[in-house]
C-alpha cells in the first residue's frame, strides 16, 4: 500500500501533463480497434441481418458457430492469425506480423462474434414481419432494411460499444501478432503487462484509468442514447 500511493499519484501527474508516450499507445490503441469496428460492423450487420430474416441452409450451425465462438480465448485467435502470417504460413508473402494490420485483422476476428451475435439477438426483436410489409409497400431491399435497422438501433449501438470494449481491452492477440513495438503496435493492454511486469506501476495505472474512462464513457453514450429513443416514443 506504501507504494501504491504514490504510483498513483505519478499516474494522474502523467496523464495531466500530456506524456507524449503514454498519450502515444492511447492513441495506437483508438486507431487499431476503432478501424477493426469499422471494418468489421458492416460484415456483422449484414450476417445478423441474413441470419434473423432468412432461411438458408447451415443457418443454425452459423448461429451456433458465433455464440460459441464468443467464448473463445483471444490467445487462441492470436495463435491462428501468427501462424497464417508467419514466413511458414500461407499468408507469409504479406509481411503482416508485427504490425498494426496484423493486429486489426485479430481484432476484427474477436469482434465479429460479438457484432453478429447481439446484432441477430437485436433484430430477432424486431417484428419479423417488418422486412415482408417494407417490400409489400414498395421500400427497395436497402430501404426495408433501414427501417429495420432504424427501428433496433439502441440494440445495435450496444453491440458496437460491446465489441469495441472487448477488443481495445484485450492483451493476448494483440501481444501475439503484434509485437508490442514501441511506438508501432504497442497498445494499451500490452503496454500495461510490460511495465507492471517492469515494476513501473505509474504508467500500468494510468493506462488502466484510461480504459476505465472509456468503459464508463461508452455506457454513458449508451445510457445517454437509450433514454432519447423512450423520450422519442
Amino acid at each position: 500500500m506504501d507504494s501504491l500511493y504514490p504510483a498513483t499519484r505519478e499516474a494522474f501527474a502523467l496523464l495531466m501533463s500530456g506524456d507524449p508516450d503514454l498519450w502515444e499507445i492511447v492513441g495506437i490503441s483508438f486507431q487499431v480497434s476503432g478501424t477493426a469496428i469499422l471494418i468489421s460492423a458492416p460484415v456483422a450487420l449484414l450476417i445478423a441481418f441474413s441470419l434473423a430474416y432468412f432461411n438458408f441452409p447451415g443457418r443454425r450451425a452459423l448461429i451456433s458457430l458465433f455464440n460459441t465462438l464468443l467464448s473463445f480465448p483471444a490467445v487462441v485467435v492470436g495463435l491462428i492469425i501468427y501462424i497464417l502470417l508467419s514466413n511458414q504460413g500461407p499468408l507469409g508473402n504479406f509481411r503482416l506480423l508485427f504490425t498494426q494490420s496484423a493486429m486489426i485483422i485479430a481484432q476484427c476476428v474477436l469482434c465479429l462474434p460479438i457484432l453478429i451475435a447481439m446484432g441477430h439477438a437485436a433484430f430477432q426483436s424486431a417484428d419479423q414481419r417488418a422486412w415482408e410489409t417494407a417490400r409489400t409497400l414498395g421500400k427497395s431491399p436497402f430501404g426495408a432494411f433501414s427501417l429495420i435497422v432504424l427501428e433496433i438501433r439502441f440494440g445495435l449501438l450496444a453491440a458496437l460499444f460491446s465489441g469495441f470494449g472487448r477488443i481495445i481491452a484485450e492483451v493476448g492477440a494483440s501481444m501475439m501478432v503484434g509485437g508490442n513495438i514501441l511506438h508501432h503496435t504497442r497498445n494499451i493492454p500490452t503496454a500495461i503487462a510490460l511495465e507492471t511486469s517492469k515494476g513501473n506501476f505509474s504508467q500500468g495505472i494510468a493506462l488502466g484509468i484510461v480504459l476505465v474512462v472509456l468503459a464508463f464513457v461508452l455506457n454513458l453514450l449508451l445510457q445517454h442514447f437509450q433514454g432519447r429513443g423512450k423520450l422519442a416514443l
